[in-house]
């Protein structure tokens, strides 16, 4: 595996980050996460950082969580025709 070295930036914060993903790959999460935390934030000004990472996760899991359950159902679908 080839080791991708990258920096970001996440809601005002820089992060040296090294993994096995191009460093494109992780410049499009970090920028998604920055939107998310951002959007966030402004509806929420008063909120602490740490909470609107929070809330950011649990909203991106929740589309995720939703994404495998359609995936599932699509499944089901195909197999039954």
């Amino acid at each position: 595996m080839n080791e991708h070295k990258v920096k970001v930036k996440i809601f005002g914060e820089s992060y040296a980050l090294k993994g096995d993903l191009e460093a494109k790959r992780v410049q499009k999460l970090a920028d998604f996460l920055d939107a998310q935390m951002r959007l966030i934030a402004k509806a929420n000004p008063l909120l602490a950082p740490t909470k609107i990472a929070v809330l950011a996760a649990l909203n991106i899991t929740d589309e995720y969580m939703k994404l495998q359950e359609d995936y599932k159902d699509m499944l089901e679908i195909l197999k039954n025709e």
